[in-house]
């Protein structure tokens, strides 16, 4: 079953120029990070240093748009960076890029070679579909903090990724949830490719489809389906 992903016209109206383009993948095999894994992120790094040429990340033309976007649903982007910037940030930093667990260091190595927001869900801890909405701030987001499960809430109007059960994403692709997050027990996932404009949704599709050919590598019976770009359901 395709799992449903919608953008609320609220959502579209506050921000025209976004993009965003699914990966979804069933029969995955996860696992800690590998050699391979790691490798990926280490190029990832040498790919991003040249796309930057010297620039700070937050420069970069498609980082300004999302620092645009933040701050048109009343978030601090230089406080809360969307998930790609704070990537690229921690990339270029002596500590560089952590080591998660395999399909994680897939994702976060194309969002980083591509400076481009990539996340992943587990679509088996997904209830319902999915929903880029503003928030009314009553939502729950259920995370941890000093080790012990926490309900938080949005601020009202931020904007943020929801299922049935409560919100998945805060800040659009600041911070996840730990429900739907990939674990390595992980088998069926939804990888969520997002842009504004001025990046060319060409180069959103690039990135996808290099990302659908690193999880078939890695778990070469899965199935794997790229969805069309979309600004809507």
């Amino acid at each position: 079953m395709t799992l449903t992903l919608t953008v609320s016209d609220e959502v579209r109206a506050l921000v025209p120029g976004f993009t965003h383009i699914a990966v979804e993948a069933h029969g995955l095999v996860n696992g800690p990070s590998t050699e391979a894994s790691s490798a990926l992120l280490d190029d990832a790094t040498r790919r991003l240093a040249v796309r930057l040429a010297g620039r700070a990340p937050h420069e970069d033309p498609h980082m300004a748009a999302w620092r645009e976007a933040y701050t048109a649903f009343g978030s601090k982007p230089s406080r809360t960076r969307n998930s790609a910037e704070a990537l690229a940030k921690r990339a270029l930093s002596e500590a560089g890029l952590p080591r998660i667990n395999l399909l994680v260091d897939v994702y976060n190595a194309i969002s980083v070679a591509h400076l481009v927001p990539v996340g992943g869900e587990d679509i088996d801890r997904i209830e319902g579909g999915m929903r880029l909405v503003r928030a009314t701030g009553e939502e729950d987001f259920v995370t941890v903090a000093g080790g012990e499960q926490v309900i938080e809430h949005p601020d009202a109007g931020e904007i943020v990724w929801r299922d049935e059960a409560g919100v998945t994403c805060r800040r659009w692709n600041w911070r996840q949830g730990p429900r739907t997050r990939l674990t390595e027990e992980t088998v069926t996932g939804i990888f969520l490719l997002e842009s504004l404009t001025p990046m060319p949704v060409a180069d959103v599709e690039t990135a996808a489809e290099e990302l659908a050919d690193l999880l078939q590598k890695f778990s070469p019976d899965a199935r794997i389906e790229v969805r069309p770009p979309s600004q809507g359901a």
